[in-house]
């Protein structure tokens, strides 16, 4: 695959180190002159300076024939803004943004980026036991259906334990697909199952159910 990669900075750098040993063929784009240099003298010669912003960048790097587009730099609406140019100019068939601010993961899925990695969200989705409150993790996303595989933990406190499934106010677009209890094993709910606390729910819904789902599974 050839994979083009906005920002050579340390997730640039190591990112394009590893595909690199994965066999695919890359470039990185890279404004500052000193980490130009620098990642020419690591990985040979993949990178270019330039603005990943500029169509005029991204004609000279053959964007036009890339599988893939990734923009890691630091600066959100920069890589939104490489990512749509690639989308939308040279017609890349996948595209993935990093974001810093996870407010921004919503826009940026609207605006059709295929993938979006918050680093934010990542950590707090892996630091269950430091922050219990972290409402919803991101398991899987199926792109091509529109869909989001999601786990929701019903808290001790939430106003929903001890009601049924059936008597949930979910989104339309939604499935419960597993109930994991502790030291049980998982069950398929029901619209009979009566929700407990600490419940662990695998559901499937669309992004934009996301905050009314959590918002049913865990009550006000």
């Amino acid at each position: 695959m050839y994979i083009i990669i906005i920002g050579g900075g340390k997730v640039g750098y190591y990112l394009g180190r590893a595909l690199l040993d994965e066999g695919h063929e890359i470039l990185v784009v890279e404004k500052d002159p000193d980490r130009n240099e620098f990642i020419c003298g690591e990985l040979g010669s993949v990178c270019i300076r330039g603005d990943g912003c500029e169509v005029a960048t991204l004609t000279e790097v053959g964007t036009g024939r890339a599988d893939m587009f990734i923009a890691v730099t630091g600066d959100d609406e920069d890589n939104l803004v490489a990512c749509q140019v690639a989308k939308h100019k040279f017609n890349v068939p996948r595209t993935i943004a990093r974001i810093s601010n996870p407010q921004n993961e919503t826009i940026f899925k609207k605006l059709g980026i295929d993938v979006t990695v918050s680093s934010t969200n990542i950590i707090l989705e892996n630091i269950e036991e430091e922050v219990p409150t972290h409402p919803l993790t991101h398991l899987l996303t199926i792109k091509d259906k529109g869909l989001e595989i999601v786990e929701v933990k019903i808290p001790p406190d939430s106003t929903t334990i001890g009601k049924s499934v059936k008597e949930l106010s979910l989104p339309p677009e939604t499935v419960l697909s597993l109930i994991i209890r502790k030291q049980r094993k998982p069950i398929v709910p029901t619209a009979d199952t009566i929700l407990q606390a600490e419940d662990q729910i695998i559901a499937a819904t669309t992004p934009e159910s996301e905050e009314a789902l959590r918002t049913a599974l865990r009550g006000s």
